[in-house]
């Protein structure tokens, strides 16, 4: 399945059941339950989006580079400059290398704030102060 260009995430082929017996994998994944890459969202001067193709033609954003983060504060959402990213939950190295996930810990103008959505899925980055 290598040849369509995405990740495939499975089980193990074999699995111990509760009996203690080997339980047999049903069937591999069809082309239309594959997933795609991992989109590592850097940090950038300004957002840059690109559109992917969904199944029965859905468009879907997904967002490559950020700049800018919409902000909740007390007086509701602020659009903020982001400056550097501090630590990630899901790798240590994304901080090291400016990836924005979620739960990730960012610099912006107003101060830090934690990321709220996924912003390789959704196209923005939503975040609040911390």
């Amino acid at each position: 399945m290598s040849q369509f260009g995405v990740q495939i995430h499975t089980k193990a082929d074999t699995k111990r059941a509760g009996n203690g017996t080997k339980k047999l994998k049903f069937r591999d994944k069809k082309r239309s339950e594959i997933g795609n890459y991992f989109s590592a969202t850097k940090m950038s001067t300004e957002n840059v989006v690109s559109r992917v193709r969904g199944r029965g033609a859905a468009v879907g954003v997904k967002l490559k580079r950020a700049g800018f983060a919409n902000l909740l504060t007390k007086d509701g959402y602020k659009k903020a400059k982001i400056t550097g990213v501090l630590e990630s939950p899901d790798n240590r190295n994304f901080a090291r290398q400016n990836i924005i996930t979620k739960g990730t810990i960012i610099n912006t103008e107003l101060g830090k704030a934690v990321v709220l959505n996924r912003p390789g899925r959704e196209g923005a980055i939503n975040a609040k102060l911390v």
